[in-house]
């Protein structure tokens, strides 16, 4: 019974300092992980307010401060156990590059993050597509992905890597767009007349820029008549809109002007006889 006593003293302080140290090593941990979270939604949300930071960097930017500030209060919690953080640094190097080795494709997806941050060839809220057959507007790009969203509500997860090895087409980039319309005219009908009422169209719609100004010009010669293309500028915010209306109003007004489509002819001969028909 006293040699159990005796050892209770012996250990009693042991345990009391270990229990300390694992409240404290607790209190530490909790502490860090609740700041990192709190610097990084103070990180995302100070980027954000302010008009001179990219939207696209805002993800990764809060990412890595919380990281970092978690990875230090790691380190803090070893310490406090007595690990020697300095060996512990150098077996994680080792590990890392072990690692890194074995995750190359991973760390390829990082590098192109980082690329697709620093030259920005895209960003957040930029209607893009690639020539893997990928199109959406950015909503973020990641340390490993790209997230898109395409037109019809899809959300589309890419590997940053897929996204910078593609030629990448960037259709908000600019603040202006051009669009043309290919206007097929029969043979026979007043060419000049046509142009002249699709002049008239182009030059009555607001939404299309006065600078450039709006062309309608004869392009190409068919097999069933002349096309005409209408050439306009729009701003990239309004140009499906320009588009659609500008399609059913050209074909509404020159029915209504009584210029029909035109049809295919074809010329049929009857061997026996020799007349053709059409």
């Amino acid at each position: 019974m006293d040699e159990a006593v005796k050892e209770f003293y012996i250990w009693a302080p042991r345990l009391m300092d270990m229990g300390i140290n694992l409240l404290v090593a607790l209190l530490i941990l909790g502490i860090g992980w609740w700041v990192s979270s709190l610097l990084g939604n103070w990180v995302r949300r100070a980027a954000t307010r302010s008009p001179k930071i990219d939207p696209t960097i805002v993800p990764m930017f809060s990412t890595t401060v919380m990281w970092a500030v978690r990875i230090f209060t790691v380190i803090a919690v070893l310490a406090r156990f007595g690990v020697q953080t300095a060996s512990l640094i150098a077996v994680l190097g080792a590990a890392g590059l072990a690692v890194g080795l074995a995750l190359q494709g991973t760390l390829q997806n990082i590098a192109a993050g980082i690329m697709l941050l620093i030259l920005r060839p895209i960003r957040a809220g930029e209607y893009i597509a690639l020539s893997s057959g990928a199109d959406g507007t950015v909503e973020e790009v990641g340390l490993f992905l790209t997230r898109l969203v395409q037109g019809d509500g899809i959300h589309m997860t890419l590997p940053n890597s897929t996204v910078w090895n593609a030629t990448i087409t960037n259709y908000s980039r600019n603040k202006t767009r051009r669009l043309d319309i290919p206007v097929p005219v029969r043979y026979g009908d007043d060419l000049d007349a046509v142009v002249a009422k699709l002049q008239q169209i182009v030059d009555a719609r607001p939404d299309a820029l006065k600078d450039p100004a709006p062309q309608v010009k004869v392009f190409d010669y068919k097999e069933n008549g002349v096309t005409v293309n209408v050439r306009v500028w729009a701003e990239s915010s309004k140009y499906w809109e320009l588009r659609w209306s500008l399609y059913q109003e050209i074909r509404r007004s020159l029915e209504e002007a009584g210029f029909q489509a035109p049809i295919p002819l074809r010329e049929i001969q009857n061997p026996k006889t020799g007349a053709a028909a059409t």
